[in-house]
């Protein structure tokens, strides 16, 4: 991960705006209703997409990337600030914005959004936001509810299509990246960085890589000993190797495993004996070397 953007005292985007969502926004259920549209008829189509901070899902990021046929770190290199803050306890992936004036996406064309169909989440989602309260006294994870983004240079709120909160996650076809987006949710929130601690560098990489940088997390899957010494379906194994989502599935495992030592994996019987046969090795050769000891000092 760069390093570029350092800023440690600004505190984690990602939370500072989960505090303002907290405080400010009301809250709506599926079944709320709201009017929105968006289209090239509306004045202000495409300023929305320029100056904005866009945070990018692991699956955001696989979507883009096979929509660009570039590899996950070409994209990440070219298309992303990875931003870096002492309060961080897993990685801040952003859209990076072009270089100009206007500071428009980098994917905006005249015509709208060139990447539509694979846009990330937080555009597939505009004007309607989802969000987690706080979690309970008990440990029980917070109320899940959506809130509505209403601003005021945004003229899609006086179109008259009326939507519920389910019509417009149906339309915009939510449901993998709702799917996805939980499951990452739920490693950025586990119990490990309340009970543990933060990650260190060598496993925010870990992380990093298992989660976004699905090219580097390939090579070390199939480059290293790893599937020797776990026990891994051998069709699971097959998808990995053309599937981009079997891998992120994969990772998001692996992550539980290295990191947070829950046991999503399993030891292969042969490489458990083998490492139990290399500990009574060292345990053997330490009498050894502990029984000739005094015999040494007699001489």
């Amino acid at each position: 991960m760069s390093d570029d953007g350092k800023s440690p005292e600004a505190g984690d985007p990602r939370k500072l705006l989960e505090e303002k969502i907290l405080a400010d926004y009301a809250r709506l259920g599926p079944n709320d209703r709201f009017k929105f549209g968006c289209h090239p008829g509306v004045s202000c189509f495409n300023t929305c997409c320029s100056d904005v901070n866009i945070f990018l899902s692991p699956y955001d990021v696989l979507r883009l990337t096979e929509r660009l046929g570039i590899t996950s770190t070409e994209f990440l290199e070219k298309y992303t600030l990875l931003p870096v803050h002492r309060d961080m306890t897993t990685p801040v992936v952003i859209l990076k914005m072009n270089e100009d004036e206007a500071k428009q996406c980098p994917f905006l064309t005249e015509n709208g959004c060139g990447v539509y169909t694979d846009r990330p989440w937080p555009c597939r989602m505009y004007p309607v936001g989802l969000a987690t309260s706080k979690d309970t006294e008990d440990g029980w994870r917070g109320e899940r509810f959506y809130f509505l983004l209403e601003e005021g240079s945004c003229l899609g709120h006086q179109e008259g299509k009326e939507w519920t909160i389910q019509e417009w996650m149906d339309d915009q076809e939510m449901d993998a990246y709702d799917a996805w987006g939980e499951a990452y949710k739920e490693l950025s929130l586990h119990k490990f960085f309340g009970d543990i601690g933060d990650l260190p560098p060598s496993k925010m990489e870990m992380f990093f890589n298992a989660t976004y940088d699905l090219q580097r997390f390939r090579g070390f899957v199939f480059g290293s000993t790893l599937l020797e010494r776990f026990d891994v379906d051998e069709d699971f194994v097959h998808q990995m190797q053309s599937s981009d989502e079997a891998l992120l599935r994969f990772g998001f495992l692996w992550v539980r495993f290295a990191l947070f030592g829950e046991p999503t994996m399993r030891v292969r019987a042969e490489a458990e004996q083998a490492v139990q046969e290399s500990l009574d090795r060292r345990v053997l050769s330490k009498k050894s070397r502990s029984s000739e000891s005094p015999q040494r000092d007699a001489k």
